[in-house]
């Protein structure tokens, strides 16, 4: 019989590992208390899928989620990575920023193995605690041969993602995380591992770790906004701020009056869409609105604030290049 494939478990925390003393209650727990050893010993399954291997890299609740783990993770990822006896590596991770974190992971690293991200939507402690067979599933995709080359993934609810599709579109429903427009990549049902479809990849090659992180905001563009959240971050020093559009990235006159003084004084401006799904048309350079703001094509705003974040670090002079900052996001 041959060996079974090694498999990396990194653990960070979240609802996967959170806890409740009343087990009908999937709302009200305390995330990231149950250490990754304690969740993998509740999986028997595990042992004949593949040989596990576990790291406890934090233990936070996800809606907390900082740079500095993120810079952390990604140095654990690298460090397995090239293992020459690893096949795959599983995050565990909250939902509440996963689609951020696997966006993250997916423009920072090469992914010589298979990385997969999976979570739960109810903790540990649940009487339908989802985490067990979201956990199982994402091991059997991380072993699989045709995970490989597909960038960073993420494994929930039987159905496996590609890291920048995936969002998580509902509060508690155990099928929250959805890709839109194309769907899941493939699926997970027993032992069978399906993947459908490939994602479409840009080819852009992985943009480095930051070691200084840019200030870059999240604003909104709705009935009446006013413009000082804008001025005021602007003083403060922001380098960039998304624009949580409306539509297909209409934002408010008044907003618009503040942004462009906001370009003027050298932060980027990147328009994304608050409706959830959709493009974001790149107007002609001399559009005498949005010329000077860059598109994010059909990157969400938190998505979108995570490319400008690495894109800002890598090359502060792109905040007052639109058109370079522009062809980085549509080949994102």
């Amino acid at each position: 019989m041959s060996q079974l494939p090694r498999v990396v478990i990194l653990a960070t925390g979240g609802t996967i590992a959170g806890a409740s003393a009343n087990p009908a209650s999937s709302a009200r727990y305390q995330a990231a208390t149950v250490p990754v050893t304690t969740l993998l010993a509740a999986v028997p399954a595990l042992q004949s899928v593949a040989r596990v291997e576990a790291e406890q890299v934090a233990q936070v609740d996800s809606k907390d989620m900082v740079f500095s783990l993120w810079s952390t993770l990604a140095a654990r990822v690298q460090y397995w990575s090239v293992q020459p006896d690893v096949a795959g590596i599983v995050i565990t991770h909250g939902t509440d920023t996963l689609e951020e974190t696997a966006m993250f992971l997916q423009l920072t690293q090469a992914c010589p193995v298979p990385v997969v991200l999976t979570a739960a939507m109810r903790p540990s402690t649940s009487l339908s605690a989802d985490g067990p067979l979201n956990l199982l599933d994402a091991v059997r995709v991380a072993a699989h041969p045709d995970a490989c080359g597909k960038g960073v993934l993420v494994v929930l609810n039987q159905q496996i993602h590609a890291a920048r599709d995936v969002v998580k579109a509902h509060t508690s429903a155990v099928d929250a995380f959805v890709s839109v427009p194309c769907g899941p990549l493939g699926f997970v049902q027993d032992e069978l591992v399906r993947i459908a479809r490939a994602p479409v990849r840009s080819g852009m090659a992985p943009l480095p770790v930051p070691q200084h992180w840019p200030d870059v905001e999240i604003i909104a563009s709705y009935a009446q906004p006013g413009r000082i959240v804008v001025d005021a971050l602007v003083g403060a020093g922001v380098r960039g701020l998304v624009i949580a559009a409306a539509g297909n990235g209409s934002v408010h006159e008044t907003l618009v009056a503040a942004l462009r003084d906001a370009v003027a004084a050298g932060v980027a401006v990147v328009r994304s869409s608050r409706t959830g799904a959709g493009h974001v048309a790149i107007p002609p350079v001399v559009d005498p609105v949005c010329g000077t703001f860059v598109s994010a094509a059909d990157l969400n705003p938190y998505k979108a604030r995570v490319l400008l974040l690495l894109a800002l670090a890598q090359d502060p002079g792109l905040a007052s290049d639109p058109e370079r900052l522009q062809g980085l996001f549509a080949s994102s």
